[in-house]
């Protein structure tokens, strides 16, 4: 293995609070939407991309409304993420900082553009990833996100680290393994191994 890839929302760490704080300042000027969002709400989208997310959330609206609210709560989301960041998983930056030691760190997230710079930015976790990709640049899957960063880094024996059945089949499509982060958002019931905590991952490689 010479490689890992992550994802981002329940693997690394929980940004929910603080993105539903962005979300509801804006839900809260629209007039046709009438009631905020909780975090089950939230937590039911994680790993999907952004049009999905919409869908789910704003049933009731059009396709072109849907989508408005959707671009503008991400905008507003991006401030809120750098001033505020997000909860990151017990010890993540000591572990990324050995692993970085030995492998090739990179996140592959169904987030929009912006959204990994705006964690970078607060949580100063930059400095141990070589590359990021997500649909919001892309337009892509996120299968077709990770077989990006593999051929754009010449990757020869990645694995990929997430926590929703989107992630497994992701690591399927770009046919490589998946660890499941059991303590993130999703239900994986196939994985080529499992981990209860970030630390995990120390014992896994």
């Amino acid at each position: 293995m010479d490689s890992i890839i992550f994802d981002l929302d329940g693997t690394i760490w929980d940004p929910i609070d603080t993105v539903l704080g962005a979300w509801n300042s804006v839900i809260r000027k629209n007039s046709q939407i009438k009631s905020e969002l909780t975090r089950k709400d939230f937590e039911g989208t994680m790993g999907l991309q952004m049009e999905e997310i919409g869908r789910k959330l704003f049933p009731s609206l059009s396709y072109e409304e849907r989508q408005q609210i959707v671009n503008d709560c991400g905008e507003v989301e991006h401030s809120f993420i750098e001033k505020q960041g997000g909860m990151l998983y017990p010890n993540v930056e000591n572990v990324l900082r050995e692993l970085s030691q030995k492998y090739k760190l990179y996140i592959v997230s169904n987030c929009q553009a912006g959204y990994i710079e705006s964690f970078y930015k607060y949580h100063k976790l930059e400095q141990y990833f070589l590359d990021f990709e997500n649909p919001g640049r892309t337009c892509l899957s996120k299968g077709e996100n990770i077989k990006l960063v593999i051929d754009r880094n010449n990757l020869s024996d990645p694995v990929y680290v997430g926590d929703t059945k989107g992630d497994l089949e992701a690591a399927r499509f770009a046919g490589i393994p998946f660890i499941y982060a059991t303590y993130g958002f999703g239900q994986v019931n196939q994985y080529d191994k499992a981990i209860g905590s970030f630390e995990e991952l120390l014992n896994v490689f």
